[in-house]
């Protein structure tokens, strides 16, 4: 079905009128009525001529910029070129009221024809519903708020109106909402007829000035102010209070229209009624107002048009108000997956971190895909990628129970296949259709080795330094929510300068291609990049990262993504010392020069009194509960990192001594000289380090 032209025009001599520019309005006409005048093509002028409002003579322009100039300004002419004004005639009276047309396009009042570009007047009823009708679907197209005024806009301006104002509240309040401060009401946008030129291609004064200048009406918004604010009790509040559009010769309207437009903004409106003042009314409460606007030399507004600036005042109006509504939704969609997802990666000793995400559409912000990087005691970083199936609320908030599951159950040091299985009896306990895929792994920067175990998730794959590009062999398991399934854990591999690659099914399936053939394609991309920086360099990981998005085509993106890319630098051994120490009194002693050895060894005798010190402090405390040998060890990396490790399950607690007590002031001086420290609970028991700067 063709949708009806805004303008109501009738095709050109000529042109065939199957086609959309050529569609006719076919409204009725009584036997024996003379023909009605040729109109303009749908694009709003005749061969030859500028266009209205910025649109290019195939009738679909572009639209002027949304936060750009309040209006699109008009191409300029070729040199002596006339362009003819394209605004439309007025509404005229009614047949019986003496305004009758001959044929050939002429007025019997006047003798003259129709100019040329104007489209035909709306001369019955049905003219002005058959306008309403597609000017309100124009408006209902737009699904943001700038699309629904320039909607309104652009079907008002030439047709009904040569010129309109449209003011919003600032801010537009959202559902129930209700504002305490003053209702403040901002200039959005006008738009306008573009101005003549003569044959010399010289703007023509505009009929809107007071005293005519060639750029008064060039820009509406210089001449009005920008923000008005709505005095309770005022003119213009009363006459919003009021809904229903008012012509502005009314009283009413006379007194809101300077509070409306500032001081001196009245002068772009003329006498008589040719301005119509519309409140925009929303579901619950007045949201704006729109200033329709005629030429003083066209014929003035009619009562029915009161009630087509109403329509139009109505349906902007509860466009907006839903607009508004989704846009709050698509901003709580927004901050709820961000909320899921890591703030910031860490910075792991021996790892760097690189992560992406893409939701599935711009319709579809949330998902059940996720990342995360967790430290772990011993510098060792858990890595975990997950997918719960569905990309809605449902799907991040189950995403969101199980990753704060994965952490927590990280924290207690499980190893991968335990994590995996307690996250099964979670996904069963949230319901019986829960199901989801994960795979955790843990890196161990000393062994330069990792632990991985999958649940139904694509396999990651390992970018060694020499541009190789492997799919890890790993079991792939059940997925998440199955239950009654035993999970296995598979211990690799990790080469110093390799890059780990752990990511969600939407990267490597679609509709277009399955899943092995999508993971085939991610291995030739992560080689064919790793050539380009040659065998002993290893890609940056930000630009890694997006080369593999952008293997995806157009279409090829179905589900929500989600990419945790690790490089795996290691920890030297010359760079750890290690070791075990009987939990007897002379401990802390022999702990002492032990560290003391070892920092002479690394060049970092500066730190020897503080490292003395904590190590000393450390070591009592742990002797003075383990029951079996307490371990030592010490890492020098862009830190100096100290662990001490016992078989007490019992977290250390700083407190603060008093002056009469003998002990409790070990981990005191800890948290004043270190530069961070922290306990872990191991499943054989605890580890309590800190690190230090070095130099």
């Amino acid at each position: 079905m063709t949708e009806q032209p805004t303008s109501f025009e009738r095709p050109q001599p000529g042109v065939d009128p199957a086609e959309a520019r050529g569609a006719l309005v076919h409204a009725p006409k009584p036997p024996g009525a003379p023909a009605l005048p040729v109109q303009a093509r749908a694009d709003g002028t005749p061969a030859g001529t500028a266009t209205p409002c910025g649109r290019g003579k195939d009738g679909e322009g572009k639209e002027p910029p949304v936060n750009g100039p309040e209006h699109a300004q008009p191409a300029a002419a070729e040199p002596g070129a006339h362009r003819p004004r394209p605004a439309p005639e007025s509404i005229p009276a009614q047949p019986d009221a003496g305004q009758e047309r001959v044929t050939g396009g002429q007025e019997r009042r006047t003798g003259r024809g129709l100019p040329p570009g104007r489209p035909m007047p709306m001369r019955r009823d049905g003219d002005r519903l058959r306008f309403v009708g597609a000017a309100t679907r124009r408006i209902a197209r737009g699904l943001d708020l700038d699309e629904i005024v320039m909607g309104l806009c652009r079907a008002t301006v030439p047709t009904f109106s040569d010129a309109i104002l449209v003011y919003l509240r600032d801010p537009l309040p959202v559902g129930d909402e209700r504002p305490v401060g003053p209702v403040v009401l901002r200039l959005r946008r006008t738009d306008r007829i573009p101005q003549e030129r003569g044959p010399d291609g010289a703007l023509l004064p505009s009929v809107f000035d007071p005293e005519p200048e060639p750029t008064a009406l060039a820009e509406l918004s210089s001449l009005t102010t920008e923000l008005c604010e709505v005095r309770p009790g005022g003119a213009l509040n009363e006459v919003l209070r009021g809904v229903r559009p008012v012509f502005a010769d009314a009283p009413a309207a006379r007194a809101a229209l300077p509070e409306l437009l500032g001081e001196g903004g009245e002068a772009v409106v003329p006498g008589g009624q040719h301005a119509i003042l519309a409140p925009l009314r929303g579901r619950r409460r007045v949201i704006g107002a729109a200033l329709f606007l005629r030429r003083p030399d066209r014929p003035a507004f009619e009562a029915d048009d009161l009630l087509v600036a109403a329509q139009l005042a109505t349906h902007s109006a509860l466009g907006i108000d839903k607009a508004v509504l989704y846009g709050r939704e698509a901003y709580i969609a927004d901050e709820l997956q961000r909320t899921m997802l890591p703030e910031t990666l860490p910075r792991p000793t021996g790892v760097r971190l690189a992560s992406r995400y893409l939701p599935a559409a711009e319709t579809a912000r949330v998902g059940g895909d996720w990342y995360d990087a967790i430290p772990l005691p011993g510098s060792r970083v858990a890595l975990v990628v997950g997918d719960v199936m569905g990309h809605s609320m449902t799907s991040a908030a189950i995403m969101g129970q199980l990753r704060t599951t994965a952490q927590t159950l990280a924290g207690l040091d499980l190893p991968p296949q335990e994590v995996l299985h307690h996250l099964d009896e979670q996904a069963q306990r949230l319901g019986t259709d829960r199901m989801a895929t994960c795979l955790y792994a843990v890196y161990d920067p000393v062994t330069h080795r990792i632990t991985i175990a999958n649940a139904g998730h694509p396999p990651p794959v390992l970018l060694h330094l020499g541009g190789r590009a492997e799919v890890l062999r790993v079991p792939p398991g059940a997925p998440i929510g199955v239950g009654g399934v035993d999970f296995e854990a598979v211990e690799l591999d990790a080469p110093a300068g390799g890059t780990l690659l752990l990511y969600t099914d939407g990267l490597v399936e679609s509709r277009l291609r399955d899943v092995w053939t999508g993971i085939e394609q991610l291995r030739e991309k992560l080689a064919a990049t790793a050539q380009l920086t040659g065998p002993d360099h290893p890609p940056p990981l930000e630009a890694l990262c997006d080369e593999v998005l952008d293997m995806l085509g157009p279409g090829d993106r179905d589900d929500d993504i989600a990419l945790l890319a690790a490089r795996f630098d290691g920890i030297a051994p010359s760079d750890v010392a290690y070791w075990t120490l009987e939990p007897e009194d002379s401990a802390p002693g022999q702990a002492r020069r032990l560290a003391r050895r070892a920092l002479s060894r690394w060049d970092l005798e500066e730190l020897t009194d503080s490292v003395e010190l904590l190590v000393s402090e450390v070591v009592t405390n742990a002797v003075r509960y383990a029951s079996r040998p307490v371990t030592l060890r010490l890492l020098r990396t862009d830190v100096l990192r100290c662990e001490v490790g016992d078989d007490v399950p019992q977290l250390p607690r700083l407190r603060q001594a008093r002056a009469t007590d003998e002990g409790g002031r070990g981990l005191y001086l800890v948290n004043r000289l270190a530069r961070r420290w922290g306990a872990t609970r191991l499943s054989t028991g605890k580890v309590v380090w800190f690190e230090l700067n070095r130099g």
